[in-house]
């Protein structure tokens, strides 16, 4: 095999980021176990485009023995990623989480006698965070719920107040991996831009981690678009915080 410059990643330094994956335009890297690894010699040039995208300067360029590099199989590795992308990389990799639009919208009174309908308000599938894909269009300019998933229990009318004309994600901020969320949501708000933000979280300290893990998001990549926290008290009643658009970042 020839000498010639190839990534080397420090372990003990990566978090796992994924910012040099992002960067590597021959998807020569990739996230396993938690941390950047080099997927396949053949797929990294060497000009190291990926060494300014860490935080942490795990990566540097090395002299040794590798593959010599191929862009057939690049090109390959690409089409492949692309591929999986195209069908939204579904964890769970169940048809039933299919991205599907649901046309639920009715009047607020459309009963018998005027009582208010009983029909759901969800306008869209999947709502699990960890299923919904950036690119699902109803995320595009939406009205943006990102909601604790105990919060529909302790609110009586959860469809009428909240869900309705909205879109709508889910997850657990105490049972469910917080720093995927982060990185979920960094994705959502770049690639949808959703017109408003409204996070749903119970008053239990636990839930605190997804209030914070989205506005840390926002923050990062679209400070301005208008946030509201709503914190659902256990025994009834709802403590609103207004938090204000930012200057956009750079």
């Amino acid at each position: 095999m020839p000498m010639r410059d190839i990534i080397i990643i420090d372990e003990e330094k990566c978090d796992g980021c994924g910012h040099c994956v992002d960067a590597c335009a021959e998807g020569a890297l990739d996230i396993i176990d938690g941390k950047a690894r080099l997927v396949s010699d053949f797929l990294c040039d060497g000009f190291g485009e990926c060494l300014g995208s860490c935080p942490q300067d795990a990566l540097t360029i090395e002299k040794r023995e590798a593959r010599k590099f191929d862009e057939s199989k690049v090109k390959e590795n690409i089409e492949m990623k692309q591929n999986k992308d195209h069908k939204q990389d579904l964890p769970c990799g169940c048809p039933g989480s299919n991205i599907q639009m649901l046309n639920q919208t009715v009047k607020a009174q459309d009963g018998p006698q005027g009582r208010t309908s009983n029909r759901s308000q969800l306008g869209h599938w999947p709502v699990q965070l960890k299923l919904v894909p950036p690119s699902a269009p109803f995320l595009r300019d939406a009205d943006l719920l990102i909601c604790a998933d105990c919060v529909p229990f302790a609110v009586p009318d959860f469809h009428r107040r909240y869900l309705k004309d909205h879109a709508v994600v889910v997850g657990c901020p105490k049972l469910d991996d917080l720093q995927y969320y982060y990185e979920k949501l960094k994705d959502i708000y770049k690639q949808a831009r959703p017109q408003r933000i409204t996070v749903l979280k119970m008053e239990v300290p636990c839930c605190n981690g997804l209030a914070e893990a989205s506005l840390k998001a926002r923050d990062e990549v679209a400070p301005d678009i208008e946030a509201e926290v709503h914190t659902i008290k256990i025994k009834g009643g709802i403590e609103i915080e207004m938090i204000a658009a930012k200057a956009e970042a750079i």
